[in-house]
């Protein structure tokens, strides 16, 4: 699903997908936006980018059949038990469209990495 077009913004990029996918795109995006309300929204690897501090938190993405969802390797190891139905590879998530996103379990995912991060800057 995800066309070679170069995005600019996170709209721009959710607007690119089906109503449907756009749906689930926004809900993820409002769910990260929910538990870090200062991280800042980018396109990098041209898809959705969340940072905080300067670091990396998540990112997402649409494909055909599944929203990815990288969270960086030591924000799944906490929740390994939880994400395995949606294991990826190299630390990916990937939940299918045709089933619920865990959003709760993004939010966590997402309160996770802000925690690590918090505590390299100190």
């Amino acid at each position: 699903m995800v066309s070679a077009k170069k995005f600019e913004t996170v709209d721009e990029y959710i607007g690119s997908f089906p109503k449907n996918v756009q749906r689930v795109l926004e809900k993820l995006r409002a769910t990260v936006r929910e538990a870090t309300p200062e991280a800042l929204e980018s396109i990098s690897y041209d898809m959705p980018t969340f940072k905080l501090s300067g670091e990396r938190l998540v990112y997402f993405s649409a494909w055909k059949n599944h929203i990815g969802f990288y969270s960086i390797p030591e924000g799944n190891e906490a929740f390994k038990k939880e994400l395995s139905p949606y294991a990826g590879e190299k630390g990916s998530l990937r939940f299918p469209l045709d089933k619920p996103i865990p959003y709760d379990l993004v939010k966590k995912i997402v309160m996770f990495r802000m925690r690590e991060i918090q505590q390299k800057r100190k």
